[in-house]
Parts: structure tokens; sequence; C-alpha cells
């Protein structure tokens, strides 16, 4: 089973890229984010014409999360539990960026979970630096708790599943052309860090530093200053798999070609083949 994630930075504007990419690299299952459309407006018939079932959570001109699969889907639920009150300045949490099902394989089922975590950007700070109740920093921290509840949940049943999308998080200095420059940015700060490794060490397997690491090995380069000429990059687009998830895990590897086509994203695929 190869399945993928990929930030394709609006369904409207790359619907060309993703469906140039879906008949090359061939997926099973693909989880995207920020399709930035409500779930009517999806071109679901485009994708089924080419074999995959569609499932989204979708939202007017920003977020969205959405599933491709050519393999049954089972239990769709979309958003991340315990979003009241957990919104941004105190109101319920009501951006699309979490959905989870279950794909049922030939030899078992995996439970999977796609997710856009949010960024975090500007990051405001009280006197004593602890992030500002309300604040985008604030919620980035609290989305990775409830994150981390979720992940506590499914661990707790015992099934094979993953968690895997944009967690806009650069887990460490080798996972940046210039770590120094992303010091102080929520990508890379010691709080948000610290909430990747609380939520890793569930447990989990970080998929592609199980397979590779070779170094400035990423999955986003800004659009500006020809970074990805420079491979001035980042890797935040991540799989961590569950320890039975883990055991099935063949390889891992990111579509770095992606991004060179014609109106790309901003991101590139990364994928995992698991022999479920």
């Amino acid at each position: 089973m190869k399945i993928a994630s990929f930030n394709i930075n609006g369904i409207k504007a790359r619907i060309e890229a993703l469906t140039d990419w879906l008949k090359e690299a061939d997926p099973d299952v693909v989880l995207l984010q920020e399709i930035k459309s409500i779930d009517e407006n999806f071109p679901r018939e485009h994708f089924e014409d080419l074999g995959y079932i569609v499932e989204t959570h979708g939202q007017k001109s920003f977020n969205g999360v959405a599933i491709l699969s050519k393999l049954p889907l089972e239990d769709v639920t979309r958003g991340l539990p315990g979003g009241a009150g957990m919104g941004r300045e105190g109101a319920d949490d009501i951006e699309a960026r979490y959905i989870e099902a279950t794909v049922v394989g030939d030899h078992d089922a995996l439970r999977v979970c796609g997710l856009y975590l949010p960024n975090g950007n500007p990051v405001d700070l009280n006197a004593d630096g602890t992030p500002v109740a309300g604040s985008k920093y604030d919620f980035k921290l609290k989305w990775f708790a409830r994150l981390q509840a979720r992940a506590e949940e499914l661990f707790a049943a015992e099934t094979p599943f993953l968690m895997a999308g944009d967690f806009n998080l650069i887990p460490q200095a080798e996972d940046a052309k210039r770590p120094d420059a992303w010091r102080q940015d929520a990508l890379f700060r010691d709080e948000s860090r610290r909430a990747w490794r609380n939520l890793v060490n569930l447990g989990f397997t970080d998929a592609l530093r199980a397979r590779d690491n070779t170094p400035e090995t990423f999955t986003y380069w800004d659009y500006q200053g020809g970074a990805f000429d420079k491979n001035d990059g980042i890797r935040i687009d991540h799989f961590l798999l569950s320890p039975q998830a883990a055991d099935y895990l063949t390889d891992c590897k990111i579509d770095v070609f992606a991004r060179a086509k014609t109106k790309p994203s901003d991101h590139t695929p990364i994928w995992v083949t698991l022999d479920i």
C-alpha cells in the first residue's frame, strides 16, 4: 500500500499539477492539505474518474483537508476532537484541518489521520515568555496538545495507525538548510519542538528518518528568492507511524521532482509504502 501526503496549496490552482503527479506516482491513498475549497466545490468527479474515492473536509479560501483512496474507506471522521473553546481567542475551533478514515488493505486495516497543523506565526509572547492567550502561537500549541490526546486514544486501541500531513514543524537543525534563520519562528521554536517530541515519544516512528538520514532532505521551499534552485528548504511534512504500522514499513521517500513542475505547490509529496 502506497500512502502519500501532499500540501497542494489550493486545489483550483494545482489540479493539473496534482493530476500529473497522481498519474506518475500512482499512490493508493493520498492525504491532501490546504485544498482551500468548500466540500461542494471540490472537483470530486475529476478524481473519481482517476479511480479514487474522495472524502473532504473543506473550508472556504483557507485550510481544508481531503483523502483520495483507491482502496475502501470506512468510518470517516472530520475535525480534531476537543475543539470546544479551543479556537483562536477562545472560540470553538471550526478550522478544517483534520480528517480520519480506516483504509482496508489486503492483510489488515489501517487508520489514517490526515492533518494540517497550524503555522503559529506571528509568535506573540507575554513578558514571561509564555504565548499570549488566543494568539496564533497559543492556538498552535493547544492544537498540538489535542493531537497528542487523539494519538493516545489510538495507541490505546492497539490498531495500526499513522498521522501524516503538514505539521508546520521542523524537528531538528538538519531539517533546515539555514536553521539559524528559523530559531524564533513558530515552526522551530523550542516550545513547538517540545510538543513534537512529546508526540513522537508516545511510540511513533518518524518514517522518513527510519529509512533515510540523508542531510538536506526537505519537503518545502519558499516561492521567493530562488529557494528551490538553492535547495534552501525545510522538512515540515511528516509520516508518524504507530508501532504496528511501523512493522509494515518498507519505504519512505520525498518526490522532489514534483516541486520542479509547472505551477507547483511550495510543498512536494512525501510517501510511505506499507506491506498491509
